[in-house]
C-alpha cells in the first residue's frame, strides 16, 4: 500500500476508521522531510496493514496548528483513534519498523482503562 495524502476534512475519519495510522507532517521546502519520504514510502509497502498518511503543513496550516506541529517532519501514530506515538525529526527505517512493531503490540484499551482508573484515585 502506498502513502496517502490527507486533508483536515479527512483527518479524523482516517484515524478513527483504521486500526493503525501513521501520519507524516511535512512540507515541500523541508530537506529532512524529503529525505524521510522514501523511508516512509518503503514502510507503507512493508506494512500494508498500517495506513501511512501524509499531511502537507503548507496546504493544511490549520491541521498542523491543531496538531501542535512545531517542527517537521513530525510523525504521529494512532491506534484505534488514539495517539500512541509522536516524534519530531527523521527516523531511520529500522527504528520506524521498531515503532510500528511496538504499536501493533500495544493494548490501547488496557492503557485507556488504566488511565481512567488512575484519574479516579
Amino acid at each position: 500500500m502506498s502513502t496517502q495524502d490527507i486533508t483536515a476534512a479527512k483527518f479524523n475519519e482516517t484515524i478513527t476508521d483504521n486500526e493503525i495510522v501513521l501520519v507524516d507532517f511535512w512540507a515541500e521546502w523541508c530537506g529532512p522531510c524529503k529525505a524521510f519520504a522514501p523511508t516512509f514510502t518503503a514502510s507503507s509497502d512493508k506494512h500494508p496493514d498500517v495506513v501511512h498518511a501524509k499531511v502537507d503543513t503548507e496546504a493544511e496550516p490549520g491541521l498542523a496548528q491543531a496538531a501542535e506541529i512545531q517542527a517537521i517532519p513530525t510523525l504521529m501514530a494512532f491506534k484505534k483513534g488514539h495517539m500512541v506515538f509522536r516524534h519530531s525529526g527523521m527516523l531511520p527505517a529500522k527504528e520506524l519498523d521498531n515503532v510500528i512493531a511496538k504499536i501493533k503490540e500495544f493494548d490501547v484499551e488496557a492503557a485507556i482503562a488504566a488511565d481512567a482508573g488512575s484519574e479516579q484515585s
